[in-house]
């Protein structure tokens, strides 16, 4: 049994994290933090919870949080770095939900996010935490960086295609049609946000660049081994009037070995062992309701003409997009199973 604080519990991934984590064997939740609504029980702000936890939310005490076996931050971006060094020197690991340790290339992180880094000297040592793609690496990290929503679509849609000897597709071809629910736009009230600027409507949003778009271009140089041939990659994310469930349609122009492959067993063989990640049958769509709650992410291909491929990826943006992967991670770095506290089956219908 291992101790657990999460920073930020009033948000939607906080709320998730703690859903998932207490109904996990191996996890007692100790901290649960928020700025706004010390002393206040979480089962009154969030009534599911009711019959199952008697917790109430504190201020941050970083000399309480160094107490536990490992802390979550499901914060705003740059509350993790604040923090990280002291409690990786009290032996606690940090898992960070937020972008403070996403991106590697300094200069793209405070060019994105308008922050200079904190502590780079422990992003260096921290590993990104793609869970199926960085599995190794994540057993023996004492920080974590959960990637973000949008590029764990991407990443997990297009590796398979990255990771063979022989080049398969045109990396400057990739064009990304993404889609989110409004929940991914986190719960603090923005004008932007409520019933009736979402309701009926469907609109893109960062067009003209999005944070998640160097986030993206990095990972699939570590993934590929190529630096340099993503940058001019294309990507586009949307809003749609739905609570959960993200979308990626991805497009991609395909070499003559890559058109010439049979890409749906390079696939299925590639996620074989991964309970996670369900490689449907080709020419399928997957939907966003089949995730729904679930920890998991299904991908589809089709090959609507010669040397074109179109990869579909869905999750759940509040789990396998954030929290249920951040459990992953915690199951990896502590040894436990998996799926521990992961095993629920998606909301249908």
């Amino acid at each position: 049994m291992i101790t657990v604080g999460i920073v930020g519990g009033t948000g939607y991934t906080g709320v998730e994290l703690l859903r998932l984590l207490l109904r996990h064997p191996n996890v007692q939740v100790n901290v649960l933090t928020s700025r706004t609504e010390k002393g206040r029980r979480v089962d009154d702000m969030f009534p599911s919870l009711r019959g199952h936890t008697d917790l109430e939310y504190s201020d941050l005490n970083v000399d309480e949080l160094k107490k536990c076996d490992v802390v979550f931050f499901a914060t705003p971006h740059g509350v993790a770095m604040k923090h990280a060094a002291e409690l990786v020197a009290a032996n606690t690991k940090v898992i960070d939900l937020a972008a403070d340790f996403r991106l590697q290339d300094l200069e793209q992180f405070e060019k994105w996010y308008g922050l200079e880094h904190a502590c780079p000297d422990i992003l260096k040592d921290s590993v990104y935490g793609l869970s199926e793609l960085n599995r190794d690496k994540i057993k023996q990290a004492n920080v974590i960086g959960n990637p973000g929503c949008y590029p764990t679509t991407v990443q997990l849609g297009l590796a398979p295609l990255f990771k063979q000897a022989e080049a398969l597709v045109k990396p400057e071809s990739i064009i990304i049609d993404a889609k989110s629910g409004v929940s991914g736009a986190g719960r603090k009230a923005s004008l932007g946000m409520i019933y009736s600027e979402n309701a009926d409507n469907f609109k893109a949003y960062g067009v003209a660049g999005h944070r998640h778009h160097p986030e993206i271009v990095e990972a699939l140089e570590n993934i590929s081994g190529q630096k340099g041939v993503f940058d001019h990659i294309l990507f586009v994310p949307h809003l749609v009037p739905m609570i959960r469930g993200m979308l990626s349609t991805i497009y991609i122009d395909l070499t003559d070995a890559g058109d010439a492959a049979d890409l749906q067993s390079l696939y299925e063989q590639f996620y074989a062992n991964e309970q996670f990640v369900d490689v449907m049958p080709a020419n399928s769509s997957p939907e966003t309701r089949s995730v729904r709650g679930a920890n998991q992410l299904r991908i589809a291909l089709y090959k609507p003409q010669p040397k074109k491929l179109v990869v579909l990826s869905v999750q759940d943006n509040l789990v396998k997009g954030a929290a249920g992967q951040a459990v992953q991670n915690m199951n990896l770095m502590f040894g436990f199973a998996e799926n521990a506290g992961l095993a629920g089956i998606g909301l249908l219908p």
